[in-house]
C-alpha cells in the first residue's frame, strides 16, 4: 500500500518547466535570508519556549512568576528567555531591580495564533 501511495505521489513526467521554474527562483528569497527563517522557526521548536511565549500573549511577567507558572527553575526560564532574546521574540524592561519580559511586537502573536489555526484543523 505504502509503495502505491508513493507511486502516485511522484511525477512521472520527464519534462521541466522552465518558466515556472524561472518564475519561482526569481520570487524565492535569498539563500541567507532562508536560513534565518530556519533558525527562526528552530527556535520555535522547543515546547518551554512555546509555553514561555503563551504566557507573555497574555501578560508581560518576570523570570521568578514564568518559573513558577511552568514549575521550572529560575535558570532555566532564563536560558529560554536569552534564546528568545537573541531571536527577537521577546524584549525586556527594568523596574527597580525587577526585570519584565513582553513579546517583541505584535508579529509573535499573529504567527503564534496562525500556528495554532493549523493545527486545530
Amino acid at each position: 500500500m505504502n509503495y502505491e501511495k508513493s507511486i502516485q505521489d511522484s511525477c512521472s513526467c520527464t519534462i521541466i518547466h522552465e518558466d515556472i521554474i524561472n518564475k519561482v527562483k526569481s520570487i524565492m528569497p535569498q539563500e541567507e535570508k532562508l536560513y534565518d527563517l530556519a533558525e527562526f522557526f528552530k527556535v520555535l521548536g522547543d515546547s518551554t519556549r512555546i509555553k514561555i511565549i503563551c504566557a507573555l500573549l497574555e501578560s508581560e511577567m518576570c523570570v521568578c512568576d514564568i518559573a513558577a507558572l511552568l514549575c521550572m527553575n529560575q535558570s532555566a526560564i532564563s536560558h529560554q528567555l536569552r534564546i528568545l532574546k537573541q531571536s527577537r521574540l521577546v524584549k525586556f524592561r527594568k523596574e527597580g531591580k525587577v526585570v519584565y519580559y513582553s513579546l517583541d511586537d505584535e508579529h509573535i502573536k499573529q504567527i503564534f495564533d496562525y500556528g495554532l489555526i493549523h493545527i486545530m484543523e
